[in-house]
């Protein structure tokens, strides 16, 4: 799979349009991507272990996406096998009183994974400048000092916004968490279908809102602020990915490969034993061995 075909270049000469959210790669069928996936579990479980014995390393894992694009999917199918005890995952949703009385990515610090953990946010800070361009009323509650009557013409105050964010990713690479930012890339046609489905299948209802229908009707205008987010914070430091969402075995199967490619080049390795450990070890074996 070839894998650097997701990343948005940091050199910024793509377009989101041209992403095509039907790519499968050379997968010849879903059977085939279903089988690497499982292959996948395993190896990503092995690489797990190896993450947390190093104790260097943590992984962020940031998922965002339109709705019905299938983020809660992919996140259950490609941590399929994972510790639970090493992975957790954080849906942001509206803030808090007391998160309002903080700077935009207080809640988001609290959240990052330990050294030797995986973490997973379902949504993040990109909401920050994702859904505030399409209601950017939303502001208003954030108490913040000298904001625009008209925020969307301030053209400084998105700057500062993308600046923050790919400080606080730098921030955290040089400290030892690799990020990894994941856009799942569904077509408007797909997302129609979707919510078809959840509203003609009694056990799917309970997914779907009027609010999903609401702000389906701002399409385009998330495209572009994905797009401006893509441009803005897509680093080779912190890459961001558009992931293909139209087919979701291959969705998975995408994001699942990136995983394990980003952690074997991190070169993990168990701790070696210094000489005092090795013979409290050969010391313990015998006490073991000789036990009657």
């Amino acid at each position: 799979m070839n894998l650097e075909k997701l990343i948005y270049p940091p050199d910024k000469k793509k377009k989101l349009k041209d992403f095509d959210p039907g790519y499968t790669g050379k997968f010849e069928s879903k059977e085939e991507a279903i089988e690497k996936l499982k292959k996948s579990a395993v190896k990503l479980s092995a690489l797990q272990d190896l993450l947390y014995a190093h104790d260097k390393y943590s992984v962020l894992l940031i998922f965002q996406a339109m709705d019905a694009a299938g983020k809660d999917g992919t996140i259950k199918s490609v941590m399929y096998g994972v510790n639970p005890q090493g992975c957790q995952v954080k849906s942001f949703k509206t803030p808090s009183a007391e998160e309002l009385d903080h700077d935009f990515l207080w809640r988001s610090m609290k959240a990052l994974p330990e050294r030797g953990n995986i973490g997973i946010f379902n949504r993040s800070y990109y909401e920050e400048v994702l859904i505030t361009k399409i209601h950017p009323e939303i502001l208003n509650f954030q108490k913040l000092p000298n904001l625009s009557k008209e925020p969307l013409k301030d053209k400084k105050f998105w700057e500062n916004r993308y600046t923050d964010i790919n400080t606080f990713e730098k921030y955290l690479t040089n400290n030892g968490t690799v990020v990894l930012k994941f856009f799942l890339n569904v077509s408007k046609e797909d997302q129609k279908q979707r919510f078809l489905d959840r509203i003609n299948d009694p056990t799917k209802n309970w997914k779907f809102t009027m609010n999903d229908i609401r702000e389906r009707q701002y399409w385009d205008k998330y495209m572009e602020a994905y797009e401006d987010i893509l441009r803005e914070t897509s680093t080779e430091y912190a890459p961001g990915y558009v992931i293909p969402a139209n087919k979701k075995w291959f969705m998975r199967t995408a994001v699942s490969s990136i995983i394990i490619s980003t952690l074997e080049s991190l070169n993990l390795t168990y701790p070696d034993l210094g000489e005092a450990q090795k013979k409290e070890l050969l010391n313990a074996k015998a006490m073991l061995e000789n036990e009657k």
